[in-house]
């Protein structure tokens, strides 16, 4: 019995240090980098807002609500409109009955809309920016598509086109279905919005690098509406508010009883914009103390550092055959410095990566002269084994690369040269032949 004690406790431990092990490797084991922030969000991340770089995540693909957040969609096809003429900024919008009932309707965020009178696409838009009135929303989206369903139907279009991955919109406003006074769009009654994470992160990203000036009404801490009355933003992290934190200007919040508490922010300092996404937190506290904690984060341990200079030579593949050129290989450099957002102190654990494009290439893995200074022959681009985040997008990723490019002239050469070389290489495999041959023999 004592020796089968031993075996069974030595096999235990071994099956553990090997489960254990395998965790590792696989990224099963993530609690640490997870927690590593003590937050209390169900699902959080933390990107780069120029690059779309993700440099924090918790449960980023885990499918939640969104409430108001859904308001950034809304924003970014209202924009898109008025980029595209379709709308105008002083256009007039009458309220209709539904409109005006939901905009009275108790517990919900609004502001008064009058039935009948006018209001001004500007103004419905900074109600909906600035204190999330959802009334205002609906107005907007009927008078983008004509009608909230269609709106909606263009919204999910929208996030397909932006390479939104797991998303589902029922409503233009954010609000569980149930609150829409029976005039639902799309899905089922007590439906709301969902997305990830990773989405919400790509849709703020999206909209402000597609439409920046998205920041000049979200950047507001409080609206003046036509009413007379002051309506205090959401966001009470802007300058002036309860939790303002330096460099905050966006970007939407979100609250229902499916959703719980969450809230995208983007804050930027001395040139550097980060991107914050918080969801499902339980109070409108713990919210901002979350996304206090990612930006205080951001700020303090990373920073944009060039790892890769402007003219860079690489050590290897600092040269490319050429074929048919005076010359029988050609220089290469980079044609720009590379710039990335990285954690301080790491840019040693980044080594650079030379790509030649290989369609410039014959079936020797040649270029064919002539060859002009400055010729793009493929790009340069970095990685590190401990900075595995990736980015929200491709085009993202492809930023992250600079032009290797020909640094000199090549010219062709000219028909008596290249005739030599065909004879001399005509004797030379005449030769390898004959040497084979002779070979063989013995």
């Amino acid at each position: 019995m004592k020796k089968f004690s031993k075996i069974t406790l030595v096999f235990t431990l071994l099956v553990t240090l090997v489960v254990s092990q395998f965790a590792m490797n696989t990224g099963v084991v993530q609690a640490e980098e997870v927690d590593s922030l003590g937050l209390k969000a169900e699902a959080a991340i933390l990107v780069d807002a120029e690059t779309g770089k993700i440099l924090y995540e918790k449960n980023i693909d885990k499918v939640l609500g969104i409430a108001s957040m859904t308001k950034m969609m809304t924003e970014y096809l209202v924009l898109e409109a008025i980029e595209e003429g379709k709308i105008t900024w002083d256009q007039q919008v009458q309220i209709n009955e539904y409109v005006h009932n939901l905009s009275k309707a108790p517990d919900l965020s609004n502001v008064g809309l009058t039935q009948g009178e006018y209001y001004t696409v500007k103004e419905l838009y900074e109600a909906m920016a600035i204190f999330s009135g959802n009334a205002a929303t609906v107005a907007l989206a009927e008078v983008v598509s004509g009608s909230e369903s269609k709106f909606v139907e263009l919204m999910n279009e929208k996030a397909a086109e932006l390479g939104l991955e797991d998303y589902k919109f029922v409503n233009s406003s954010g609000l569980n279905n149930s609150n829409l006074l029976g005039n639902i769009p799309a899905g089922g009654e007590n439906e709301e919005n969902v997305m990830t994470a990773r989405d919400t992160a790509k849709l703020a990203y999206h909209l402000l690098n597609d439409f920046p000036e998205v920041l000049e009404t979200s950047s507001k801490s409080s609206l003046n509406f036509k009413d007379g009355r002051e309506y205090k933003n959401f966001n009470w992290m802007l300058p002036g508010l309860i939790f303002a934190y330096e460099g905050v200007d966006g970007l939407k919040t979100g609250s229902t009883d499916f959703a719980g508490f969450c809230f995208t922010a983007t804050a930027e300092r001395d040139g550097q914009r980060y991107i914050s996404v918080v969801m499902k937190s339980t109070t409108k506290n713990e919210r901002f103390a979350d996304t206090t904690k990612l930006l205080n984060y951001a700020f303090s341990s990373f920073d944009k550092e060039e790892l890769v200079k402007e003219g860079y030579v690489p050590k290897k593949d600092n040269t490319v055959a050429v074929d048919k050129g005076k010359e029988d290989s050609v220089k290469v450099e980079t044609s720009e410095a590379l710039d990335l957002v990285i954690e301080k102190g790491t840019a040693k654990d980044y080594k650079t990566v030379v790509v030649i494009d290989k369609d410039k290439l014959n079936k020797d893995g040649e270029l064919t002269a002539p060859i002009k200074k400055g010729d793009k022959m493929g790009y340069v681009t970095v990685e590190s084994k401990d900075d595995n985040h990736g980015f929200l997008t491709e085009n993202g990723a492809k930023s992250v690369q600079v032009d290797l490019i020909a640094s000199e002239d090549v010219e062709k050469a000219n028909w008596f040269v290249l005739s030599m070389r065909a004879v001399g290489d005509f004797f030379g495999n005449v030769w390898d032949s004959v040497s084979s041959m002779v070979k063989g023999w013995f």
